[in-house]
């Protein structure tokens, strides 16, 4: 038996990541792989009453990261390949940027936590994608958001702590810029199938 492969996309919100995940997604379904898609843990979390954007707390990181791990474990008993649309990592940035958008102090404790919490559910992948945020490309505008999501400055802030956190826990990515969107995809295609073929 092949041991599933996993594809991480990781990036502040509005930056294409799910587009990127579904032209992938679809690339990979047209050679034959078995793949599925896994997200939305932001937003269950909100459901469940937990905190959210600007609001985040080191309870709400930690159930995103552990229910985007446990999604992606569930997802390996059925596909060849999963695709983890925001990572342990992305949890981590917004929590970190709202502790900073909030001005209080950090707890190191918690960071702590959070950091190994994060590691440990973000084994390293063939690939890891990690868009670059443009702050000269104009938002979208979603009336159902929350109004933290047109939050510039904490969108940018997300996208800094994002990348520090990458090169600070020498995470290997692909960084991509909003114009390197269709060369990501070609990339991530190409690395996926040579690896699932080697292994199978």
């Amino acid at each position: 038996m092949v041991t599933p492969l996993r594809l991480y996309i990781a990036g502040t919100h509005s930056t294409g990541k799910t587009t990127l995940a579904r032209r992938i997604e679809m690339e990979l379904r047209a050679t034959g792989i078995t793949v599925a898609r896994t997200g939305g843990f932001a937003k269950r979390a909100a459901e469940l009453g937990f905190p959210k954007m600007t609001r985040h707390t080191a309870r709400s990181t930690a159930w995103i990261i552990n229910a985007t791990s446990n999604a992606a474990l569930e997802a390996e008993l059925t596909a060849d390949v999963v695709i983890v649309d925001r990572t342990p990592y992305d949890a981590l940035a917004y929590y970190l940027a709202a502790v900073q958008r909030r001005d209080e102090q950090l707890d190191s404790e918690a960071l702590s936590r959070l950091t190994a919490l994060a590691q440990l559910a973000c084994p390293r992948p063939p690939v890891f994608l990690a868009t670059l945020l443009d702050p000269a490309l104009p938002l979208a505008e979603h009336p159902g958001k929350d109004p933290d999501w047109a939050d510039r400055a904490f969108r940018e802030a997300v996208d800094a702590q994002l990348h520090r956190a990458l090169g600070a826990y020498a995470v290997p990515h692909i960084p991509v810029p909003s114009e390197g969107h269709a060369a990501a995809v070609d990339e991530a295609v190409e690395t996926i199938t040579a690896a699932w073929a080697a292994a199978a």
